[in-house]
């Protein structure tokens, strides 16, 4: 596997890359779009907003990895109570979304009551820059952070709001627990679960 594709722990150093790559792979991303609709502020308000939390949030008590085009932040079971946004970052993040943070808390309150209750990794987001889609990025960050939760015999839990992007996670796994709308007329998002694996998927 290219160096360039295989997974490396992301550090606090890689936030600029990784929000400028974040920010590209999900400028067509549904939630995201309900967010962020300003076409000409969107991009460089995405990578404060996924710089924010890498640094304040995930970084800090998550599992941060990424490749030359693409990162993946997870939080294990034992981190789940930790990786939320303290004070300060939620007043940060208020000020990234303006007038949009009123529906961006009700989205999250909403997807906090359709998360699981049992012990569970979480894959908080994963994105490729859409230059270097199919090119493995994105597949090779899946598979190490499965082996990983494999490993810990744990379950996987995500939520997506791309329908296509459902049965890539079906192909590693992964299946559709629940279905459910956001407020305000947001999009729907995919609750998704994958029983851990004796062997890493392929």
């Amino acid at each position: 596997m290219p160096i360039t594709i295989t997974p490396q722990t992301a550090t606090v150093d890689d936030a600029a890359q990784i929000s400028r790559t974040l920010a590209r792979a999900f400028a067509d991303d549904p939630m995201m779009l309900s967010f962020f609709t300003d076409d000409a502020t969107r991009e460089d308000s995405l990578a404060r907003y996924f710089s924010t939390l890498f640094t304040r949030q995930y970084v800090l008590h998550g599992l941060c990895e990424r490749t030359a085009s693409a990162a993946a932040f997870w939080v294990p079971a034992q981190a789940q109570e930790k990786a939320v946004p303290d004070a300060a970052t939620i007043e940060v993040l208020t000020g990234i979304l303006g007038e949009r943070a009123e529906q961006f808390g009700a989205a999250v309150r909403t997807a906090a009551q359709h998360a699981p209750q049992e012990p569970h990794w979480s894959l908080a987001l994963i994105g490729a820059d859409p230059e270097a889609r199919g090119q493995g990025h994105g597949s090779a960050l899946l598979r190490s952070g499965l082996a990983q939760a494999d490993a810990a015999g744990q379950p996987v839990y995500l939520e997506s709001s791309k329908p296509s992007n459902v049965p890539v996670y079906e192909h590693f796994g992964f299946r559709v627990r629940e279905e459910f709308e956001l407020p305000g007329g947001g999009p729907t998002l995919w609750g998704m679960w994958r029983e851990p694996q004796a062997d890493a998927a392929e």
